[in-house]
């Protein structure tokens, strides 16, 4: 946990896509710090004209390589959602190219009963799991 989910247009290779998610991952292990094999990610790929990404009125321009990234996670503080962003933007930018104009990010959050990771069992419920 967190569970992660990432739109992106398809028009990147396979091996991009996984320097994506690693970048991803780095991200989330750093500024939310969980554990490194804490790792749920989701890919979909949607064809051109199936993602709308806009700018709310902020005068951000998008091209193809936008990613829009959803983070299901247990609450965190605004300073961690915030390091988060940061580093999104830092290791897209760094590691994959892409602008931090083209990420949209965003954190939807729930609580330990709102989990579970196997055999039919809310683990952080049940103490398997530390909440």
């Amino acid at each position: 946990m967190p569970l992660i989910y990432v739109d992106l247009l398809d028009n990147r290779t396979d091996a991009q896509v996984a320097t994506l998610l690693d970048a991803v991952h780095a991200a989330v292990v750093e500024a939310f710090e969980v554990p490194e094999r804490d790792r749920y990610q989701v890919v979909n790929v949607h064809r051109p004209g199936h993602m709308v990404v806009q700018d709310t009125g902020l005068g951000i321009d998008r091209t193809d390589d936008v990613v829009v990234i959803r983070v299901v996670s247990k609450r965190r503080s605004v300073p961690r959602k915030q390091r988060l962003y940061e580093l999104l933007a830092t290791n897209l930018a760094r590691d994959c190219g892409i602008a931090a104009s083209d990420l949209v990010v965003s954190v939807v959050e729930n609580d330990a009963p709102d989990w579970s990771f196997g055999h039919g069992v809310a683990q952080f419920v049940t103490g398997d799991l530390p909440s």
